[in-house]
Formats: C-alpha cells, structure tokens, sequence
C-alpha cells in the first residue's frame, strides 16, 4: 500500500483499517515512511479525527512498535496510574504507597519534568541515596516483596511514540484528542498495567483547559483501555489553581509526607483517597469505593501508609528517616515572603504562572539539557476562597538567588484578591468509566 494513498484517504475522512495503521505505523519506525508524510497524516487526523477502532488500532501498533514491560511475574492486579499534569501534582508520591499499604501492587514507570517542576522521578531523587536504576528482575522482585517500585521510564518503549509526538510539537498537530489520548495510552498498555486510572485535569494549569476537551480526552482513553483489555477509569479533577500548597521538587516531597501522616492539605489528601479508591476496586481488594476509601483512610490513621513510605524509600536505596526529619532533605538557602498588597479574599490563583515562576527559581526544566535545583520553590500559604489581610504573607519563597524578582513578579501577577469571599471550584468535577 502506498502512503500517499493512506493519507489522501485520511483527509477525505476515510476509516483506516487495522492492517493500514500497523504498516503506516511500521514504516514510520523503521524510517521508510518521511517525516512529511507522516506530518501529513497527523495533520490528517488533526482535522478529520478518528473513530473509535482507529484509536485503539493506532495505539497498540505503537505498544508494539517497540519493547513491552511483562509484569506477569507481580501477584494481583497491577493498576497503574496516570496524571495528564498540572502544578504542585504530588499524586504518585502519596498514592504509591498509600495504594500499595492496602494490598494493591504498584509496578510504577514514571518520568522526569520538563516544564514548571520536576517528574516524579526528580521528587524521588530529592531523598538523598535514592536511585531508580534497577533492572527488571529487581524492579518485579521489589513490587512482591513491598508492594511497591518505582523505575524510570524506559527509552525502549514505545519508539512509535516518542518519534510520533516529536513530529507533533514542530507542525502544530500536538492538540489532537486521538493522539494525545493513543500516545498516553500506549505507554500505560506497554509499561504492563492490568488495569488503569486515568487524572485528567481540566483549568488554568492544565493541558486541557477547558472542560468538555477534557471530557472528551478522558472518555477517549477510556474507551480505548476498554476495548483492548484494560480495565480503565477516568477522574476529572480540577487545576484552576495549584493542587496542595508547594510547588518545587523537595519541597513537594515534605507535603507529600505530610499528607502521608494525615495532615496534608485537604485537595491532594482528597484527590489521592478519590485516586486510591478507584484502584483499590480495580485491583479487587475493595468491593466498592466506600470500602476502598475506609480502608485508605484507615492506613493513613494507623500509620501503615508511612511505614510503605519508608520501606520503599530504603529499597531503592534512599534515606527512610527523611519521613520522620524532613530537614534532610534538600534546603534552600533563602526564603522571601510575599505580602499581600491588600485585604480581601483570593478569588483565584492561576496555576500556570505559578508553576512558571517556580520554574525562574530553578525547580523545573526550561529545556531537556537544564539543571533541576531540587531545593527551591514556593509554598503557598493562602488558596482561592481564604481571608487575607494587608500584609500577611501570600506565598514564601525558597531560593538560592535564581530570579527571585522575576518570580515575586510573577506572583503577585498570578494571585487575585477581591473584597467578596468566592467558592472555589469543585476538586473532582467527573468521572467516565
């Protein structure tokens, strides 16, 4: 078949069959099909969409377009978790154990930032000693041994992918739902997920900011989970402001602990027990959701969710005590407060600049090649709805001399405060399963 013919039945809006997309796919891996064709085609399907065979079709011949991860060798079902982004996201390091404490296994591939803060991998590594270069034999040993790991994503994983969005991000076809939502499910299906939950965020700092392309992203990719054997949930959670309060690698780290031993801010502890529960259900140690969040509930109480923590922690190689003295992790040398120029309330907060003057101070990566400092950030100490008063502080600032006015700029630039007292917004806004 020729690609041309492939492409010019794309723009008239044909359907592409399973064995077209596998050689469309094929070819584009192993180079014998151009980056202009290909830029033609996924602009092809930026106008013209793809129906519901198509995307699962795209997505497993880019799960098999490179390795795949066998995690048979883990007992129970592994569920697998996926965030689409935000600002101040902390998930993973609070549901990782806090899941794995209840019986569910955590066979995690995360990723380093690019953008306002660091991955998870970059959190990990604030915890002096921790490493995430383990093979796949200790990776599976760990996971039924303490229930829980977590590597780095591996390069060998779906190249299709990676080659694919590439192309994307230089011919303006990124904002495609069908291959946003076959790129994010292909590696959730080839890093060996049984089942999947799906944090589709939705707000200011979110990828999808607008509620009905959230939507539809996430019953896409739920639809796509189902059809190729994946059991696959969606949660649509609000990003119009930071989720908890710190923005930055260590600093996050500190919230996540506390979050861990119950006295975390009430949006992450709340988004992780609503994560929790729909992977508990999915792994079958809870009946219903109710069930699930009683028992997560109860591990945090009890300390059990901790305990995980630091298991985990010195598995892989890093520090455990950091969960009972945090100072241990790493510190800023200055902190600046931002004072409220005025009393009110804050009526909003956006996410996105947020997250970019945490990233002026150096905890995110402007470029693949920067330099994560993993001690600075910022901390917010009022959210949308809070009184403030004139001179109390908004936010406090951890550096080591990065930008500091750029950032307070930005700051004050991102935080509104008004004389009414404004409801913020719904954290969890849906589901789609």
């Amino acid at each position: 078949m020729r690609t041309v013919d492939l492409i010019t039945k794309k723009r008239d809006g044909g359907e592409l069959s399973k064995k077209e997309i596998d050689a469309l796919i094929a070819g584009y891996t192993d180079g014998s099909i151009p980056d202009y064709q290909m830029s033609a085609m996924a602009m092809a399907i930026f106008f013209k969409g793809m129906t519901p065979s198509e995307r699962a079709d795209l997505t497993m011949a880019m799960v098999h377009s490179g390795e795949t991860i066998d995690l048979s060798g883990i007992e129970g079902v592994k569920v697998d978790k996926h965030s689409t982004g935000g600002v101040g996201d902390t998930t993973t390091l609070v549901l990782a154990p806090l899941v794995a404490s209840i019986g569910v296994p955590v066979a995690k591939m995360s990723g380093r930032g690019l953008g306002h803060t660091g991955g998870t991998i970059d959190k990990l590594e604030s915890v002096p000693g921790f490493h995430v270069e383990i093979d796949n034999g200790q990776f599976i040993d760990l996971v039924n041994r303490n229930g829980l790991a977590v590597i780095g994503q591996s390069d060998k994983l779906t190249p299709a992918d990676k080659k694919l969005y590439g192309l994307r991000d230089v011919t303006g076809t990124v904002n495609s739902i069908p291959l946003i939502a076959s790129s994010i499910m292909s590696k959730k299906i080839a890093s060996g997920a049984d089942a999947i939950v799906l944090d589709v965020k939705t707000g200011d700092g979110a990828f999808m900011k607008e509620m009905s392309e959230a939507e539809e992203l996430a019953a896409c990719m739920v639809d796509i989970g189902n059809r190729v054997g994946r059991r696959t949930v969606a949660v649509l959670s609000d990003m119009s402001q930071p989720l908890g309060n710190a923005i930055g690698n260590a600093l996050e780290v500190r919230e996540a602990i506390d979050t861990l031993k119950g006295v975390g801010p009430d949006d992450l502890t709340e988004l992780c027990l609503t994560l929790g529960s729909h992977m508990a259900v999915l792994a079958g140690v809870a009946t219903d959701k109710e069930e699930a969040r009683s028992m997560l509930e109860q591990s945090i109480s009890s300390g059990k969710a901790l305990d995980k923590f630091k298991t985990f922690l010195e598995a892989q190689g890093g520090d455990a005590s950091v969960a009972d003295e945090p100072e241990k992790l790493p510190s800023a040398k200055h902190r600046f407060e931002v004072p409220a120029k005025q009393s009110g309330y804050v009526a909003s907060i956006a996410a996105e600049n947020m997250g970019v003057a945490a990233m002026l101070l150096g905890a995110g990566r402007a470029t693949k090649e920067s330099t994560i400092d993993l001690a600075v950030g910022i901390v917010l100490n009022k959210k949308v709805g809070e009184r403030v008063e004139a001179g109390q502080s908004l936010a406090t600032i951890h550096a080591n001399g990065e930008s500091v006015d750029e950032a307070i700029a930005k700051i004050y630039d991102s935080i509104r405060i008004d004389d009414q007292r404004v409801t913020p917004s719904p954290l969890i806004v849906g589901e789609v399963k």
